[in-house]
């Protein structure tokens, strides 16, 4: 197999492990959800899901951030001895009880009903953007 349909592959499996369905679509619409540059064409995601290209580094992060999986794995498959650490998340804070409590109900949801419940977090803090970086 080439690396682009393994790229593809890798794509696909981690599209569907965030909730996702593989379909251009689908990606389409919710990467330019994230990405801040010109927005990328159905044509553009559907070579990225056939394994005819491999997006730019800057769409592989956005990628990356997004379905929560490490960049190089994405592009690159098993990863190496040699690893780059990315700066801490605002969300690297020491969590509640109550707040681990519900990641952990959260992580036990079907994809499909984690899905819903991301979508409902998104659409409030759209709405309702913390003013100093964390909401308490």
């Amino acid at each position: 197999m080439n690396e682009k349909i393994m790229f593809a592959e890798r794509l696909k499996a981690a599209l569907e492990a965030a909730g996702y369905e593989a379909r251009p679509s689908v990606l389409e619409r919710e990467f330019n959800l994230r990405y801040w540059g010109k927005p990328i064409t159905f044509q553009a995601v559907r070579r990225w899901l056939r394994g005819d290209s491999i997006p730019s580094q800057d769409k592989l992060q956005v990628l990356a951030r997004w379905l929560l999986v490490d960049p190089h794995h994405l592009r690159y498959g098993a990863s190496t001895a040699y690893t780059v650490s990315e700066p801490s998340a605002s969300w690297d804070v020491s969590s509640t009880s109550e707040e681990r409590q519900l990641l952990a109900l959260y992580r036990e949801l079907p994809a499909a009903q984690r899905k819903v419940v991301r979508e409902i977090i998104e659409t409030f803090a759209k709405v309702h953007p913390p003013a100093n970086g964390r909401n308490d």
